[in-house]
């Protein structure tokens, strides 16, 4: 742990945080499913969570935001968390959590915060100094459907994460801005979307190898659609949470969902995305094996 997060943590770091109990960061490239995961886990009791994602309340402290590396990614590591900063984001959290009933958390109390945007990705080991006893949990999805699916999004207009980025030839750069971005430049959409999420990928996998083993587990999201309750009730086993709700055969769309999913939606763009399988091969095989390493036992 940083100075900057064991000072804020109290102990020098060698007693439990005395704010955020374990909290919980749901982890994936972007369009993976982690919006329906989160809203699924919000509904748990003793769950808190800001409502929505974290962009704007990461980036707004000085020093996190792209614009005060140049623009260089949405990355951020461990010597990122710097006291001032530390203090600041984790005070922000904690004054916009709410439990499912819309529930401030009580004065003094410890909270259970859940947390899911799909920079965070990128930002493992930095989460990992602010929140020392964070739980990750890796939602995988298959690489076709996700980068199918990241397709639609850059053209739906919908995700635009940065408009004029300096630098970009295009009106705006969509979804998580990745390490090595401006190599990118002159490729056609669906070669953007493909290094999006190769790069997002392997530097999540990267992080997760880092983690003690009890630190993180992992979700595959086909499997959470095939039988939802069982799934979440596992997750939340694994979290150390309750669970008291009953879900049906079949889940509700979450709120940024463009179209029912649809395991053969991505077919719409095989013609994009079947070369590029050969390329992101082996980025695909080790999400494979992360993804066994971690699964959820019954």
């Amino acid at each position: 742990m940083t100075d900057a997060a064991a000072a804020e943590c109290g102990s020098e770091g060698t007693g439990a945080d005395p704010v955020f109990d374990r909290p919980v960061f749901v982890l994936s490239p972007p369009r993976s499913g982690s919006t329906l995961v989160f809203e699924l886990l919000a509904q748990a009791p003793g769950v808190y969570t800001i409502g929505g994602e974290s962009h704007r309340m990461i980036e707004q402290v000085p020093g996190l935001g792209p614009r005060d590396k140049a623009f260089a990614s949405n990355v951020l590591e461990a010597t990122d968390a710097r006291p001032q900063g530390v203090r600041a984001l984790r005070s922000h959290f904690h004054a916009a959590l709410r439990d499912r009933e819309g529930r401030a958390a009580a004065q003094g109390a410890r909270v259970r915060m859940l947390e899911k945007t799909p920079k965070n990705a990128l930002r493992v080991p930095f989460l990992k100094e602010v929140f020392p006893e964070g739980r990750f949990v890796f939602l995988h999805r298959d690489a076709r459907e996700t980068i199918g699916s990241m397709i639609d999004a850059w053209q739906s207009g919908r995700f635009r994460t940065y408009i004029g980025l300096p630098g970009w030839p295009h009106p705006a750069w969509s979804l998580v801005l990745v390490p090595g971005w401006r190599a990118l430049a002159d490729k056609p959409l669906h070669e953007v979307v493909a290094a999006q999420w190769s790069i997002t990928m392997n530097r999540l996998l990267d992080s997760l190898e880092m983690l003690p083993r009890d630190a993180w587990c992992a979700l595959d999201y086909a499997q959470l659609l095939r039988e939802p309750q069982t799934q979440i009730q596992r997750l939340c086993r694994a979290l150390d949470l309750e669970w008291d709700r009953e879900l049906g055969s079949s889940l509700p769309l979450s709120r940024y969902t463009l179209s029912r999913p649809a395991p053969d939606k991505w077919r719409k763009h095989a013609h994009l995305i079947e070369p590029l399988l050969p390329s992101l091969e082996a980025t695909m095989e080790r999400a494979g094996r992360v993804l066994e390493a971690g699964r959820l036992n019954a």
